[in-house]
C-alpha cells in the first residue's frame, strides 16, 4: 500500500470513529500483514521440544527446525528477485532449546540445548550449510539449558538459565562471572534492564526475581506475580525500573502486569485478555511503547501501548493472521524501514514460513525523515567489555540516529572469539568502519581480514596441532584466503549433481530406519540395491538399478532373513550373493536370481555360526574370494571361509564394542576402531593379537575406519569428547604416536560413513540423516586434508552408497557416483570435476583402475599365505583422445595494449580498478574460470 493510500485509510477510519489516539505519535498506527511475496517459505519449523523459537538481528533470521540439534537461518535481506537460501547450522547433539544474537556483533549467535551445553558461533555467510564448528563452548550445565540472553551494554556477557540455576558468563574468557542464588523451581525467562545493571527472571514457582549480579552478596527482590500455573515471561520497559510480566491469574485467564522494581508490593496496573490455555509471547519496543502479544498456536496479535507514567496499558490494535503462530521475534530498530514510517516489525514463525508484520504510522510524505517517529536509539557498539562491566563500569551504549543520511556505517567484531593469524599470534579485535576495508563489499573482504583465522581456516591452512579446534567456513572470501595461505586441492571445485528423474527409483515404502549405527543402512553393487524393510522378520527388498521408475503399489518379493538385520553387504566377486548379519548371531548368505527377485527367498545358501552375541558388521575381503570378516558384541573378530562355512581365523584384544573394521588394500591386514578409544591393526594370518594399536576417537558414540594413501595411513571418523564429529589421520605403522592430524567438522548424532576413492585420493563423508556430504582430498603430508566443495541436499538422506568406478561417466569428468536413499526414493548423484575440453579423456583424473570384480586369488591360497593384487584396466573410451596427448597451442596474448594504460582515468575508475584488484586477489579463487583454476593439466592446454 502506498503512503497516499495509507493517508486515505487514516482519514476514512477517523470518519467512522475507528481510530484511537496513539501516544507519543501525533497520528494513529495501523498494523498490516505483509503480502505473501514477502514471506520466507519452504521451511519446516516444528520443533521436537514443542517450543519453537525465532530470533533476528540486522543481518540474520534464525529459527527452530524439525531436526534435533539443527537451527535454520536465512539472511534478513536479499537482492531483489533472488530467493533467499535457507541455511542450516548443525550445532548440538540434542534439541536446541533457546538461542540469542549478540546486540553488537551481527555474526555472533549463542545456542543452548538439552545436551546441557551453551555454544557461541560466528555465522559467516548464507548457504545450505553454515560454519559447523563452535568457537566457544560453555558448560556443561547440570541440566538442560532453558534460556539465553546477551547483555545490552557490555560485549560478551551472556546470561544462561538451566533448571533452577542462572549463570552470568564472560564469553571471551569462557568463565563464569557469577552464579545467582538458586530458584525454587525451573527458570522460565530472563530479562536484562536496558542499562544492564539488573537482571530479572520469572520462575515456575509463580515469582518474579530481580537480581543485581555485581553486588558482593547478590541482592534479590522477589514478588508473587501471577497466581495461575501457566508459563510466565518478564521484560523491562525503561531504565527507570518499570517492567512487564505476562502470565495467568487465579482464574487461569491470561494477564499482563506493569511493575516498578523500586516498589514491588503490588503491580502498577494490569490487563486481562482471555481464558485461552496457550502461553503468550511478549515483544516490547521501548522507543514507541508498543507491546505486541502473540499466543502460541493462535492466529491473532494483540498490540498495546504501555504508558508507565500514567500508569496504563491501552489496546491499540488487534491483528488477525493467516497462519498459526509457533514463535515471534522483533526486529531491532536499526533494521526498520524508516522511509515507510515503519515503527515496529514483527516476524511470525509458522509451520512452513516466516511472515513479516509491519506496524506503520501513515504519513503523507515519505521523502523526509520523521524524527518524531524515530528518536535516537542505542547503536551497535558496546559501551564496555565484559571485564570492565564486571568491575563496575556503567557506561551506556552511545545513541545513534535512525536518519539514513546521518546513520553511522559502523560494524563491530566482538572480542569474544580470539583472533589468530597464521602463526597463531593474537591480533587485535575491535569495532571497525566498513569503509576502512572495502566499501559496499558486505564485509566479504573486510571480514576475512578481521575475523579470526580459527573461524576461517580449513585444515589446509592450519597446523595439525590446531586443527582439532579449528572450524570451517564456506564464505567466498574466506576460502580465497585459505587458498592463498596454503595448498589447495585439484578437486576443490567438485560438483555433486543429482541425475535426472528418469534415473530415480520412486514409491519406496516401509523402509527400516532403525538399522544400527555400524550399518550403512543399505548396500549396492553395479546392478542391484538391497534395502532393509521395517516389516518383522528382517525382510530385505532387492531393486534393480537397470529398472528405474515408480515401484508398484503392491508388495514386492523380498528376502526373509528370519532375524532383525544388523548389517548387510554384497559379495564383490559374486554379484548375486548377499551376506546379511542378524541379531541372532548368525550370518546368512543369500543368492539372488540373475534378473530380478521373482519370489520370496526363505532359505539361505549358507549360514555361518560361531559368534555368541549380536553381530556388529561384516566385510568381504578385497582380493580373495569367499573370505568374510565379522565383528560382534562378544568383542571378537572372526574370519570365515564361505565355501566351507567355517571360521578359519579369530582376532582378540578388544575390551569394548567394535565400531568398525576395514581390510587393507593389499589384503594382508585388518584395522579396527573400538569404543575403548583404540585403533588397532591386525595381521590375521600371523597372530590373533593386534600388531599395532594407538589412541582413537575419544567419543563413544560411534566411529569408522578406512585405509588411505596406498594403505600407509588410516582415516578414522568419529566423535571427540564434546560429541563433535571429527576426522583423524593415523600412520598405520606408528599408531602408538597418535593421529598425525585431526579436524573437527560439526555436531550431529550420526556417525560419518567414509568412502575413499583410491584413484584420486578423494574421501567423501556423510551420515544417516545428514543433508551434507563432506569432501576432502587426503594427502600424505601436511596439511593432510584439503577441503573440497561439499554436496548439499534440501532434505536429510537415509543413506548414501557409492558405486564402483566403472559406473562413472568419464565423458562428463565424473570421478564418483553414489546412490542417495531418501524416505520414498533413490537418487543417483554424480560427482564431477569441471573441465573445459571435455571432448578429451582427462587421463590425469582417471588413471588405470583395479578390476576389483575379479578375485586375485581363492580363499585357500590366501589362508595359506599367498598375496596377489588385482589387474588394472583403463577407463579411456576408444573414441576419446587423452588430454595429455593433445598438441599444445601457442599461448594467446593475455594482456591489454599499452594504450589502455596510458589513458587518463578518473578517480572513480582508479578506485574501481583497485577494488577489482583486491577482489581478484582474495576472492577469485572461489569462483574462477575453470581454465584458470584447476591443476593437473598444463596451463597452455586451457583456452
Amino acid at each position: 500500500m502506498s503512503p497516499t493510500a495509507f493517508w486515505l485509510v487514516t482519514h476514512l477510519w477517523k470518519k467512522v470513529g475507528l481510530w484511537r489516539p496513539f501516544h507519543p505519535f501525533p497520528l494513529s498506527q495501523l498494523a498490516l500483514l505483509s503480502a505473501q511475496q514477502a514471506w520466507i517459505g519452504d521451511l519446516q519449523s516444528s520443533c521436537p521440544s514443542g517450543n519453537p523459537h525465532i530470533k533476528a538481528n540486522t543481518r540474520w533470521i534464525a529459527f527452530s527446525t524439525d531436526l534435533a540439534g539443527v537451527l535454520g537461518a536465512v539472511p534478513l535481506e536479499s537482492p531483489k528477485g533472488i530467493k533467499r537460501v535457507i541455511s542450516h547450522l548443525h550445532c548440538h547433539s540434542d534439541v536446541v532449546t533457546d538461542f540469542d544474537f549478540s546486540p553488537f556483533d551481527q555474526q555472533l549467535l549463542a545456542t543452548g540445548s538439552a545436551d546441557e551445553v551453551v555454544k557461541v558461533w560466528r555465522l559467516l555467510e548464507s548457504g545450505q550449510d553454515l560454519s559447523s564448528s563452535p568457537h566457544v563452548m560453555l558448560g556443561p550445565e547440570r541440566s538442560r539449558v532453558e534460556v539465553l540472553l546477551f547483555h545490552p551494554t557490555a560485549d560478551g556477557v551472556l546470561a544462561s538459565a538451566a533448571g533452577k540455576a542462572v549463570k552470568i558468563w564472560d564469553v571471551e574468557q569462557q568463565q563464569i562471572l557469577t552464579e545467582l542464588e538458586p530458584h525454587l523451581n525451573w527458570v522460565q525467562s530472563l530479562a536484562w534492564k536496558p542499562d544492564g545493571s539488573l537482571l530479572g527472571t520469572s520462575c515456575q514457582d509463580k515469582r518474579l526475581h530481580i537480581f543485581d549480579p555485581r553486588a558482593k552478596s547478590v541482592a534479590c527482590q522477589t514478588v508473587l506475580a501471577h497466581k495461575g500455573g501457566r508459563e510466565a515471561q518478564l521484560l523491562w520497559v525503561n531504565t527507570e525500573g518499570c517492567f512487564l510480566s505476562v502470565g495467568s491469574n487465579q482464574m487461569m485467564e491470561r494477564e499482563v502486569c506493569l511493575w516498578d522494581s523500586r516498589q514491588l508490593s503490588s503491580s502498577l496496573t494490569s490487563v486481562t485478555l482471555d481464558a485461552s490455555p496457550r502461553p503468550l509471547i511478549p515483544l516490547f519496543d521501548p522507543s514507541s511503547g508498543l507491546l505486541v502479544l502473540a499466543g502460541k498456536g493462535e492466529k491473532v496479535l494483540f498490540c498495546y501501548e504501555v504508558q508507565p507514567a500514567q500508569p496504563a496499558m491501552v489496546e491499540v490494535h488487534k491483528c488477525f493472521l493467516e497462519t498459526r503462530t509457533q514463535g515471534t521475534a522483533q526486529l531491532p530498530r536499526l533494521a526498520l524501514d524508516v522511509t515507510a514510517c515503519e515503527v515496529m516489525k514483527v516476524l511470525q514463525l509458522s509451520d512452513s514460513a516466516v511472515v513479516p508484520i509491519s506496524y506503520l504510522v501513515p504519513r503523507k510524505s515519505t521523502h523526509e525523515f520523521h524524527k518524531d517517529l524515530f528518536p535516537d536509539c542505542p547503536g551497535n557498539v558496546p559501551a564496555a567489555s565484559a571485564q570492565s562491566w564486571w568491575a563496575g563500569d556503567n557506561t551506556q551504549v552511545e545513541m545513534v540516529s535512525l536518519d539514513p543520511a546521518h546513520r553511522p556505517s559502523l560494524g563491530f567484531l566482538s572480542a569474544c572469539l580470539p583472533c589468530l593469524d597464521q602463526d597463531n599470534q593474537h591480533l587485535p579485535s575491535a569495532h571497525m568502519e566498513a569503509g576502512d576495508q572495502v566499501k559496499d563489499l558486505d564485509n566479504s573482504v573486510g571480514s576475512s581480514l578481521s575475523s579470526p583465522v580459527s573461524s576461517l581456516a580449513s585444515p589446509s591452512s592450519v597446523a595439525p596441532s590446531l586443527s582439532a579446534t579449528s572450524g570451517f567456513s564456506s564464505s567466498p572470501s574466506q576460502r580465497s584466503l585459505q587458498n592463498i595461505l596454503g595448498p589447495s586441492s585439484a578437486f576443490r571445485h567438485i560438483e555433486g549433481v543429482v541425475l535426472p528423474r528418469t534415473t530415480h527409483i520412486t514409491n519406496l515404502r516401509g523402509l527400516s530406519l532403525t538399522t544400527p549405527g555400524e550399518c550403512d543402512g543399505f548396500c549396492a553393487n553395479r546392478h542391484r540395491i538391497a534395502i532393509p524393510l521395517l516389516a518383522t522378520g528382517g525382510q530385505v527388498a532387492i531393486l534393480e538399478l537397470s529398472q528405474p521408475g515408480r515401484l508398484p503399489d503392491t508388495p514386492v518379493p523380498t528376502i526373509q532373513n528370519g532375524a532383525p538385520i544388523s548389517d548387510l553387504c554384497w559379495d564383490p566377486f559374486d554379484e548375486q550373493r548377499l551376506a546379511i548379519a542378524g541379531e541372532d548371531t548368525k550370518i546368512r548368505l543369500w543368492r539372488v536370481e540373475p534378473t530380478r527377485l521373482q519370489k520370496q527367498l526363505l532359505e539361505p545358501e549358507v549360514v555361518l555360526r560361531g559368534h555368541t552375541e549380536k553381530i556388529y558388521s561384516i566385510k568381504f575381503h578385497p582380493l580373495a574370494s569367499d573370505v568374510l570378516a565379522s565383528s560382534s558384541y562378544d568383542k571378537s573378530v572372526r574370519i570365515w571361509d564361505m565355501r566351507t562355512g567355517r571360521q578359519e581365523l579369530g582376532l582378540l584384544g578388544h575390551t569394548d564394542q567394535i565400531f568398525s573394521l576395514a581390510w587393507s588394500p593389499n589384503g594382508c591386514c585388518l584395522a579396527t576402531v573400538s569404543k575403548d578409544g583404540k585403533v588397532r591393526v591386525y595381521e590375521p594370518r600371523q597372530a590373533a593379537q593386534p600388531l599395532q594399536d594407538g589412541p582413537g576417537p575419544k567419543g563413544g558414540r560411534g566411529a569408522r575406519v578406512t585405509w588411505v594413501c596406498g594403505g600407509k595411513y588410516l582415516l578414522v571418523s568419529g566423535f571427540d569428547s564434546r560429541s563433535e564429529r571429527q576426522l583423524s589421520l593415523h600412520q598405520a605403522e606408528a599408531l602408538a604416536t597418535g593421529p598425525l592430524a585431526t579436524i573437527g567438522l560439526d555436531v550431529s548424532p550420526s556417525t560419518l560413513i567414509p568412502f575413499y576413492d583410491v584413484d584420486t585420493s578423494v574421501a567423501f563423508f556423510t551420515g544417516k540423516g545428514d543433508t551434507r556430504v563432506f569432501v576432502y582430498e587426503v594427502v600424505p603430508e601436511a596439511p593432510f586434508f584439503l577441503e573440497c566443495n561439499s554436496f548439499l541436499s534440501c532434505d536429510p538422506h537415509k543413506g548414501f552408497q557409492f558405486l564402483p568406478k566403472t559406473a562413472c561417466d568419464v565423458r562428463e569428468v565424473e570421478i564418483a557416483r553414489a546412490l542417495r536413499l531418501r524416505q520414498t526414493s533413490i537418487e543417483p548423484v554424480a560427482f564431477r570435476v569441471p573441465r573445459v575440453k571435455k571432448e578429451f579423456f582427462q587421463d590425469d583424473l582417471f588413471p588405470a583402475t583395479q578390476a576389483w570384480w575379479e578375485p586375485a586369488l581363492p580363499a585357500t591360497a590366501w589362508l595359506k599365505g599367498a598375496n596377489k593384487q588385482h589387474q588394472t584396466i583403463s577407463l579411456q573410451p576408444k573414441d576419446m583422445t587423452s588430454v595429455s596427448q593433445v598438441p599444445k597451442e601457442a599461448p594467446r596474448r593475455k594482456y591489454l595494449p599499452s594504450s589502455v594504460y596510458l589513458e587518463e582515468k578518473s578517480e572513480e575508475q582508479k578506485k574501481e580498478e583497485l577494488l577489482s584488484a583486491m577482489v581478484a586477489k582474495l576472492g577469485n579463487r572461489d569462483d574462477p574460470l575453470p581454465q584458470d583454476s584447476f591443476e593437473g593439466v598444463d596451463e597452455e592446454e586451457w583456452d
